[in-house]
């Protein structure tokens, strides 16, 4: 465990600190250690700083860290950010001991996403410390890289503000758009025989195979058509495949698990009825095909207007940094599409690159973090003392 103690405002310690700090989500690593080290520290930062900081359950003993400065009279800003990572295996460096090499800090979690959570919480607390009309509320949550139980669970308590930032690794681009994404699992089932016996036997594997072909036309003649200014046309894969007993054995069944990923305007129920009507294409050219279509978890994407004040003030607070404003689509899932549902217009901005996440080698640069930092002190002074 890190040194309690980090200097007022300093992201940069507070990033390597929390990189220290093994928050393998359990959800996804038999032996993660889950959010709670990480949880109790950044409390104990955000406490020293002058936030009023408690710890949320968000499930199964797995905390939020919900904290708030300001003094609520005028706007309020929520920052979001996740504490839980994936695994470490096939990491070229060290997971849990961040050093700063070629002005990059290195560790699991340092680009996805404590790079983020540390540049908003610095920013909220100097901000604050030059006086604000209005307040910040900090979300520092669990559970984001497998259900979103920590944001669910921020949401559930009707923790609101004007609008929200999550600080997700944007390489400091807007984003106010992200796909979002379903699940699905095709069942195909066959009649197992001897490998001999054609006449018999129905070949699972094979009929399937003829739907994932459908569906790939499908992706290609229709899906490609489609198109959202940020975020260019929806996909769709197949995952996963499982099917076949033995090598002389005609195979009696055969999953295919689906991903979509979607763009605003489109729902997993529409993914069903894709996958669906391929099987039925397929079904009026072999009519002996028995398949089932099983729509599994989803979560819808996120879109928020790039003229809303949020997107305008973010850009402002950019330029009063001297930096770019690109406003782009974010490729990924992350839970801003949560709170634009619940209400709170959320847009995503932070330090890193996305590209980085879940990678062998993950590093966030010093320079993002600092001008991420600025960047988000600025508009929180601004945001936060607008009438």
């Amino acid at each position: 465990m890190p040194s309690r103690s980090i200097p007022f405002g300093d992201a940069l310690a507070l990033t390597r600190a929390l990189v220290a700090i093994d928050s393998r989500n359990p959800s996804l690593v038999f032996d993660g250690p889950g959010e709670g080290a990480c949880a109790e520290f950044l409390a104990h930062v955000l406490a020293e700083w002058g936030f009023d900081v408690a710890l949320q359950d968000s499930g199964a003993g797995r905390p939020n860290v919900i904290a708030r400065i300001g003094s609520g009279a005028g706007r309020s800003l929520m920052l979001n950010g996740h504490l839980d990572t994936v695994g470490v295996e096939g990491m070229t460096h060290a997971p849990f001991e961040p050093a700063v090499r070629d002005g990059r800090l290195y560790g699991r979690g340092a680009t996805d996403m404590k790079g983020g959570v540390a540049s908003m919480c610095a920013a909220a607390a100097r901000a604050a410390r030059a006086g604000l009309a209005g307040s910040v509320l900090v979300t520092a949550v669990t559970d984001e890289e497998y259900r979103s139980q920590g944001t669910a669970a921020v949401i559930a308590a009707g923790l609101r503000a004007d609008a929200a930032i999550v600080t997700e690794p944007t390489r400091l681009a807007i984003c106010p758009a992200h796909r979002g994404f379903a699940w699905l699992e095709l069942v195909v089932r066959g009649r197992a025989a001897h490998g001999s016996r054609y006449d018999i036997g129905v070949d699972a594997i094979t009929l399937a195979s003829l739907v994932v072909a459908e569906v790939d036309a499908y992706q290609r003649e229709v899906l490609a058509a489609r198109a959202h200014p940020l975020l260019g046309r929806p996909s769709l894969h197949a995952a996963l495949v499982d099917g076949g007993i033995g090598l002389s054995t005609y195979p009696d069944r055969c999953a295919v698990q689906f991903e979509r990923r979607t763009i605003p305007g489109e729902r997993p129920e529409d993914f069903a009825a894709e996958v669906q009507g391929a099987v039925d294409r397929v079904r009026a050219r072999r009519p002996e095909l028995d398949a089932e279509v099983t729509l599994g978890f989803a979560q819808g994407p996120n879109d928020v207007d790039v003229a809303h004040p949020i997107v305008r003030a973010l850009g402002d607070a950019l330029g009063a940094q001297s930096l770019p404003a690109p406003i782009e689509g974010l490729s990924c899932w992350t839970d801003a599409a949560l709170l634009s549902e619940a209400g709170i217009p959320a847009i995503c901005f932070g330090p890193g690159d996305i590209g980085l996440a879940h990678a062998a080698e993950e590093y966030v640069t010093l320079q993002d973090i600092e001008r991420a930092t600025a960047t988000l002190e600025s508009l929180v002074g601004s945001w936060c003392r607008a009438a």
